[in-house]
């Protein structure tokens, strides 16, 4: 009788963070959370697999962005090297929908059967995206709803990727590149930066192919390979899969002594970490952040196409420096990989320090900033680029006000919420942040019809 599997615990979770850090990918820490200190990417691409997130890795070119995003998948969800290498989409101008999505078999249509060919990008769980922000805007457009929903569709058929998470890379500004579009940057849940790990480390790394062979397994990829060319129903395929990933999964624990999470504890990993709860003052502060982003006492939302005026008495807030209007996506990328975070580090609850390490690498990507405070900040001395150095100056600004106003915000969200549960009176709502203006729409107090 074959022994019972103990749960996939943080401990592991950080066993294969440790032995990507030592083997794998070169990195110097760039963050502490919880006097722990740890790289920015390999935090965020872990963080990302074992969510079933997205991440866009930006840097220079050869600094690891698809390597980090590689090693961690082959690892999480137990697919050697070259089978992730035969499911990555390459950003170029002439990209088609048929080498990202499927195309026609050509043998079954000429005995007039229409049947699709999927190619491996959509086929397997892991999607990674080599430098997106060359391919053109309309070629963007195509895989908008499958890295959202993993519902991917050609001719008449469609598939559904049960699980699947997303990472996509990009170089900074150059002649080959172009801008990614508004809708897609905004399904990422994290952006990162792939940093250069300093002169002694870069002179440590071994050559690219010697690292490569630690995780690649010839039979299980050619297996694979032939799994994914099959004309069978995708959830077919699926077992098949899991039975080569079992060999994988095998091979590893063998020869590194690492435990991967299989499909079924891959599933209870999201679960468990969905109801992983926020401390009272986290929930307060993400509150109170999000007010800042999305508020405007002129037109009473953040909109991109309106400008408020010069004097406004909020101009010293966020929702000043800003142009657009946060979206509902961002407190869901924030709360599930703050959640995320506390699991990996056997936190038993979300506090400020994990929702502030966290928050900065959800927001940088999706703020549009005003041309003025963009100016002010380009040249100054930093760490970041300036996508996310602003927002980690925009995080700290925010914590320093709530820390002013901590407990008025708390006794505000307290009465509200028990006045909008049991539906007895208004409390007597004070303060002056966008919070607590937002706390009384909620309220319906000062509502009026025009």
């Amino acid at each position: 009788m074959a022994a019972s599997r103990s749960p996939f615990s943080p401990e592991d979770g950080r066993a294969i963070y440790q032995f990507v850090s030592e083997y794998l990918y070169f990195s110097r820490p760039d963050i502490i959370v919880h006097g722990e200190p740890l790289n920015s990417t390999l935090l965020f691409a872990l963080l990302t697999a074992l969510v079933q997130g997205k991440a866009i890795i930006i840097g220079e070119p050869g600094l690891g962005k698809t390597t980090a995003a590689e090693y961690i998948s082959s690892l999480v969800y137990r697919l050697p090297l070259g089978t992730i290498w035969s499911g990555t989409l390459g950003g170029h101008p002439e990209q088609t929908e048929e080498k990202i999505v499927g195309r026609p078999d050509l043998a079954m249509l000429n005995v007039g059967r229409e049947e699709v060919v999927w190619t491996n990008f959509a086929q397997l769980p892991v999607k990674i995206v080599d430098e997106i922000n060359r391919l053109p805007e309309t070629k963007q457009s195509l895989i908008l709803d499958g890295i959202d929903r993993g519902h991917w569709e050609y001719l008449n058929e469609m598939i559904l990727n049960a699980e699947h998470c997303l990472f996509a890379t990009a170089n900074y500004q150059d002649r080959g590149t172009g801008t990614i579009i508004a809708p897609l940057l905004d399904r990422f849940d994290i952006m990162v930066e792939s940093k250069h790990p300093g002169p002694n480390l870069a002179f440590s790394i071994t050559g690219i192919d010697q690292k490569n062979d630690i995780l690649r397994h010839s039979g299980c990829e050619e297996n694979l390979q032939t799994i994914l060319r099959q004309r069978l129903p995708y959830h077919e395929k699926i077992a098949g899969i899991d039975q080569n990933c079992d060999e994988f999964e095998t091979y590893i624990r063998d020869r590194y002594g690492l435990k991967l999470p299989n499909r079924v504890e891959r599933q209870q990993l999201v679960e468990t970490i969905s109801g992983i709860d926020f401390d009272i003052d986290a929930n307060a502060y993400s509150r109170f952040l999000i007010a800042e982003l999305c508020f405007c006492n002129q037109y009473g939302q953040k909109r991109s196409n309106e400008v408020c005026d010069e004097a406004c008495h909020f101009s010293g807030y966020l929702c000043r420096e800003t142009k657009n209007c946060i979206s509902n996506r961002f407190p869901v990328s924030m709360k599930s990989y703050a959640r995320a975070l506390a699991w990996l580090l056997e936190k038993d609850l979300v506090d400020l320090e994990v929702l502030r390490t966290v928050a900065p690498y959800t927001l940088a990507h999706r703020i549009e900033w005003r041309d003025d405070v963009m100016a002010y900040h380009q040249n100054r001395c930093r760490l970041d680029p300036l996508p996310i150095y602003l927002a980690k100056e925009a995080v700290k600004k925010v914590y320093r006000r709530y820390v002013e106003q901590n407990e008025e915000v708390k006794k505000a969200l307290g009465a509200a919420c028990n006045a909008i549960e049991t539906g007895k009176g208004r409390p007597e709502i004070k303060g002056d942040h966008p919070l607590f203006h937002e706390i009384i729409k909620d309220l319906g107090v000062g509502l009026s019809e025009e």
